[in-house]
C-alpha cells in the first residue's frame, strides 16, 4: 500500500507588540532615519509587523504555534515522532531550537532538529518531514517556522529594517493512504550567498564580522521571481498537474511586488494568492505556515483544495511544495 503524508492541523503565533509603519517611522526618526508609511507601502506592500518581547525567543513563538497546530490536529505532543524547526534566529548556537520546543511542549524521546535555509526553511523542513513519513520511519511530525528577525536588523538601514517581523507558523503532518503532499522541489546556489546574508559569527566570546542583515534588494528581486516560477512549475510537472489546477498560491511573504510577479507568471489571479505580508511583514521561515494558518482559519482554504507553497531565501535557497489540503 502506498504511504503518503498530509497536513492534519495548522497553527500560528504573533508576538503582542504590533508596529504600524507610522509607529516604526516614529521610532526610526529618533535614530535619525527617515521613512514613512507611504514610502514603505509603495515599495513593499507592508503596513505593519510584530516584534517579540525582550524575553521571547524563537522557541517561545514556535512552541505556541506548535500547540495550536497540535490542537487543530487533535493530537498531543506525546504522540509526535518528529519535530523540525526552520529558523535563522535560534535561541542559542546550540542546542537546537527544536529541542527547546520539544521540552516546552512537554514531549520527549522523538528526534528534534533545526533546518537552516532562511526564508525557504519551512519548504525545506516540510520536504524532509514528507520524506521521513514516506519512508515509514515517522508517523506524525510537527514542522514549524519561527523567527525573531527584529534581533538581527540594522535600524539605521531603512531599506531593510522596515521589511521584517517576528512570528511563527506550524503544521502537523501525518501519514495516510490518501495523497496529501503531491510533490516537492528544493534547490540552493551558494554563488549568490552575498546578496542576502548576516555576515557575522561568534568566536572567542565575541562577535566577528557584522551581525546584522545585509541585502542587495534589486539582485534578490531579479533572482527570486525567476526561481519561484521554475520551482512551482517543477512541482506541478512532478505531479502531472497544470497552473490552472492550483486553488491557492501561498508564497513566501517577502514583498508584494515579488508575489504579484510570481502570480502573473503562473497565470494566477491575485485573489487566489494568500497575502499576509501587509500585516506581518517578512517573517522569513515563518511566513508560509503563518499565511497558511490564517487562510485555513478564516475559511478561504478548504479540504480537498490544491495548494502551491513556495519560498526563496538567503543562501541562495528556493523551493516549493504542492499539496492537497
Amino acid at each position: 500500500m502506498s504511504r503518503y503524508s498530509r497536513i492534519s492541523g495548522t497553527g500560528s503565533y504573533l508576538p503582542a507588540r504590533r508596529l504600524t509603519n507610522a509607529d516604526l517611522a516614529a521610532d526610526l526618526a529618533q535614530k535619525g532615519v527617515e521613512t514613512s508609511d507611504e514610502w514603505i507601502v509603495e515599495r513593499t506592500g507592508i503596513r505593519a509587523r510584530h516584534f517579540a518581547a525582550a524575553e521571547q525567543g524563537s522557541s517561545d513563538l514556535a512552541a505556541e504555534a506548535g500547540r495550536r497546530a497540535l490542537e487543530a490536529a487533535g493530537i498531543t505532543a506525546a504522540e509526535l515522532d518528529l519535530i523540525i524547526v526552520a529558523t535563522s534566529t535560534p535561541d542559542m548556537v546550540f542546542p537546537s531550537t527544536a529541542t527547546m520546543v520539544q521540552y516546552k511542549l512537554g514531549s520527549a524521546g522523538c528526534p528534534a532538529f533545526d533546518v537552516q535555509a532562511v526564508c525557504s526553511g519551512f519548504i525545506y523542513a516540510l520536504t524532509v518531514a514528507d520524506a521521513m513519513i514516506q519512508s515509514g520511519s515517522v508517523q506524525r511530525a510537527l514542522v514549524i517556522g519561527s523567527e525573531v528577525f527584529s534581533r538581527i536588523l540594522d535600524f539605521k538601514d531603512r531599506t531593510t529594517c522596515v521589511l521584517f517581523g517576528d512570528g511563527a507558523g506550524a503544521v502537523v503532518v501525518e501519514a495516510g493512504d490518501q495523497p496529501g503532499i503531491l510533490a516537492t522541489d528544493i534547490h540552493a546556489d551558494g554563488r549568490h550567498r552575498d546578496i542576502l546574508c548576516v555576515p557575522g559569527h561568534v568566536s572567542g566570546g565575541s562577535v566577528l564580522g557584522d551581525p546584522v542583515l545585509k541585502m542587495d534588494g534589486q539582485a534578490v528581486f531579479k533572482l527570486a521571481v525567476g526561481v519561484l516560477e521554475e520551482t512551482a512549475r517543477a512541482s506541478l510537472a512532478k505531479a502531472g498537474l497544470q497552473d490552472s489546477d492550483i486553488d491557492w498560491l501561498i508564497p513566501h511573504q517577502a514583498n508584494i511586488r515579488i508575489m504579484q510577479s510570481t502570480a502573473r507568471k503562473l497565470k494566477m489571479p491575485l485573489e487566489k494568492v494568500v497575502v499576509t505580508v501587509d500585516q506581518h511583514g517578512n517573517t522569513s521561515a515563518a511566513s508560509i505556515p503563518l499565511a497558511l494558518d490564517v487562510a485555513v482559519r478564516d475559511g478561504r482554504i478548504r479540504r480537498g483544495q490544491l495548494l502551491m507553497l513556495e519560498g526563496v531565501g538567503g543562501g541562495f535557497t528556493w523551493g516549493s511544495v504542492l499539496l492537497r489540503y
